[in-house]
């Protein structure tokens, strides 16, 4: 595990998204150059939505072979499919949609017509199962793109849940959410720091608590994101206005 985060620190918004995407283009070019297959796992809230549009607008994504690339989400609202808090349909507006992209190859947490929600986390831990190695219950992501909340969560890892110390299961329902809608489903933290590289998206002075302490290594308790590290590397590419 990486043991530091790297913070790039950028001018806007705008330009935290744009550097974002360059970078996850640039990584899975090589990536998917060979007959391997790319595990990516996304997420939601203007930023990251804002990261998909910036690769939507890449020249060079034309050079990634898409049809290797498996997407999935950190978290998602159990919301009805069509409802326009599903993270996954944004991403789909966002870029998906312009891809050459196999429906097999993106992974849609449940929504409500689909079954309960603790249906919908057991679905969800069973396909990360069957696109694991043998003896993991999920991939190891080749990056994991995550937000952050003004109260530090990522996913929907929230400060003084429960669900921050899970260990023993991948997807968790998460009920009661302190951030509307009340029901999601999430990864845990052993999933999100099994994944090569983890970068984190932020922007606005209302997170600069936030970054304050997972720059200081808070507790997870705390700060979920504090906890968040990649084997590989960690990164936060973060808008001057959150610093």
């Amino acid at each position: 595990m990486s043991a530091e985060v790297e913070v790039v620190e950028l001018p806007t918004k705008a330009d935290v998204a744009q550097r974002a995407a360059e970078r996850l283009v640039a990584e899975l070019v090589p990536l998917t150059a060979s007959e391997n297959v790319a595990h990516v796992a996304l997420t939601g809230g203007s930023l990251g939505i804002a990261t998909l549009e910036a690769i939507a607008d890449l020249p060079e994504r034309a050079d990634v072979a898409w049809s290797r690339v498996h997407l999935w989400w950190s978290d998602e609202r159990f919301v009805p499919r069509a409802d326009s808090e599903r993270n996954s349909r944004q991403a789909r507006a966002a870029l998906l949609d312009a891809l050459d992209l196999p429906d097999v190859n993106v992974h849609e947490p449940w929504a409500t017509e689909d079954g309960t929600l603790d249906d919908a986390a057991r679905a969800y831990a069973d396909e990360l199962a069957a696109h694991a190695a043998e003896g993991a219950q999920a991939p190891a992501f080749d990056v994991c793109l995550l937000g952050m909340g003004p109260d530090a969560h990522v996913a929907s890892l929230f400060p003084g849940r429960d669900e921050v110390h899970v260990t023993g299961a991948t997807v968790l329902p998460v009920r009661n959410s302190p951030k509307p809608p009340p029901e999601r489903v999430t990864f845990t933290l052993p999933v999100i720091n099994a994944s090569a590289r983890v970068w984190l998206v932020v922007s606005g002075a209302d997170k600069a608590e936030a970054v304050a302490k997972v720059r200081s290594g808070a507790d997870a308790a705390d700060a979920p994101a504090a906890a968040v590290r990649g084997t590989a590397e960690t990164v936060m590419f973060v808008a001057r206005d959150a610093l």
